[in-house]
């Protein structure tokens, strides 16, 4: 766990030094900074995550590289869905809701159109990768 906030802790630096732009392997993808309330612990964590802007909203996607379990900033939003996101400059609070059904899969054949690598994460588990937008 160390290894990913440290990891995280250098991708949130780069992305604020450098109007949401970062280099390695996020190069390139949307991103934004996603911040959310400890479910258990009430903290204020950030976490990079890639996005879809689609309809007017963003997307984010609960897919943790494809892990069995999903990641805990979804787990934050679950619990308390009043959080924050920074887009290159602009940041601003959101409230979050996590799509269901048709409308779920809709938005996440998207993502893996666009980013195949999503259409790998969903197929080497057995979870449905959660996805859930803003509303502003």
């Amino acid at each position: 766990m160390a290894g990913a906030v440290d990891r995280n802790a250098g991708i949130i630096a780069e992305f604020r030094a450098h109007a949401g732009r970062v280099g390695g392997p996020f190069e390139g993808a949307p991103l934004l900074l996603l911040t959310t309330t400890g479910a258990r612990s009430g903290k204020v964590r950030v976490n990079p995550v890639m996005y879809l802007a689609l309809d007017d909203r963003l997307y984010v996607f609960g897919s943790k590289s494809g892990a069995p379990t999903n990641p805990d900033w979804y787990h934050n939003l679950v619990a308390h869905p009043s959080a924050s996101v920074e887009v290159g400059t602009e940041a601003y609070e959101v409230t979050a809701a996590v799509l269901e059904g048709g409308e779920r899969d809709r938005v996440f054949a998207e993502q893996a159109r666009l980013y195949p690598a999503f259409a790998e994460y969903q197929a080497g588990t057995e979870r449905t990768i959660p996805v859930a937008l803003d509303r502003r």
